[in-house]
């Protein structure tokens, strides 16, 4: 018979937001995890499921004068009192809850100043954060607007360190390699030490068990095009990769697109990782 997987909840953590929630983490002492929707993000414990503590709030007392909401949060892999969030104006906030019970006041601001210059009327809707995340030291984090994909150190918080150019707002995760997803049902990966990158399809004929996936190429129209490369005409926008995850110890990674769930193990002695 084929393969059925059932899921049930074991818990149920009720009454927990007044919006849609975009992220959850849990915290690396195992006890706590945190969720966050547009204006709060909440402190669970594992075993408490009817209560939580507000920790972030940054609704306004007139709603009329909000100017950015919450798009992510995360905790710190290692430290277990700190974790960053995302805003929709490009921001990133790291906070400490050893200095305060609500964190409404950060330890530190990650931005990166906006050339007056290049200001038009979708500067701040492609520069919203849709993602963030640390890399698996702590050191660095991650984030992830319409047009790029930021590496940024903790200890600089004037830049990003790195800038990587691709279309689409999508989850990534990173150790030495970048993953992210973007339109047509391909995902991308970039090699921060040899600053190579290659992009893949996540599809029904790639899924087959043992199929090697083949490199992807998107051209510009009225381009070039070799035998299978893919014209950025014909690029299905309704197909986008949203959701993606990587193993924390092994080459293994999952990828949602629309109500399929892709798992891809790499080949060993392969060049990417």
């Amino acid at each position: 018979m084929d393969l059925m997987v059932e899921v049930s909840p074991r818990r149920v953590f009720a009454n927990a937001h007044t919006y849609h929630i975009n992220s959850i983490s849990v915290n690396s002492d195992y006890e706590t995890y945190m969720s966050a929707d547009d204006l709060r993000i909440n402190l669970w414990h594992l075993d408490i499921t009817d209560r939580s503590f507000n920790i972030v709030d940054i609704k306004p007392a007139n709603m009329e004068d909000l100017t950015e909401v919450i798009t992510g949060a995360e905790f710190h892999p290692h430290h277990c009192n700190l974790f960053v969030y995302s805003s929709s104006k490009g921001t990133l906030r790291l906070c400490d809850m050893r200095e305060a019970a609500l964190c409404d006041k950060h330890s530190k601001l990650f931005e990166e100043p906006e050339d007056p210059c290049a200001r038009s009327f979708f500067s701040e809707i492609i520069s919203s954060v849709s993602d963030v995340k640390f890399s698996h030291s702590g050191r660095y984090l991650l984030t992830r607007d319409y047009l790029t994909a930021k590496v940024w150190d903790l200890n600089m918080e004037s830049k990003p360190l790195e800038t990587y150019q691709v279309l689409l707002s999508s989850f990534l995760f990173v150790s030495s390699v970048i993953m992210t997803g973007a339109y047509n049902n391909f995902f991308r990966m970039f090699d921060r030490n040899t600053k190579r990158d290659v992009t893949l399809e996540a599809s029904r004929e790639s899924s087959k068990p043992r199929a090697v996936l083949k490199p992807r190429r998107v051209c510009a129209a009225g381009g070039k095009r070799r035998k299978d490369d893919i014209s950025v005409d014909s690029l299905d926008f309704t197909k986008k990769i949203l959701h993606t995850a990587w193993h924390p110890n092994e080459n293994i990674i999952a990828i949602a697109a629309t109500n399929n769930l892709y798992i891809f193990q790499d080949k060993l002695n392969s060049e990417m990782h």
